[in-house]
């Protein structure tokens, strides 16, 4: 089996189509399976550089009550 992700633009002429065709194949044969997967609202490497920090050891974290006096 193949998995494809497709994004489709539900809104236009060409994606409607699309959409459809996929699902006669769905509703009828069930040779296609239609996963949505939900959309998340963070850019994905923004995401990866969070991650990456999370792992990350060894770094110093400063205190707040005097941040201003320790950057000068």
């Amino acid at each position: 089996m193949t998995t494809i992700t497709l994004n489709i633009n539900e809104k236009t002429e060409k994606g409607k189509a699309l959409l459809a065709f996929l699902k006669a194949f769905y509703e009828e044969k069930e040779v296609v399976h239609i996963v949505e997967e939900p959309i998340s609202p963070y850019n994905k490497e923004f995401v990866a550089k969070i991650e990456k920090a999370r792992k990350e050891k060894g770094k110093e974290i400063l205190p707040s009550d005097n941040l201003w006096e320790i950057i000068e």
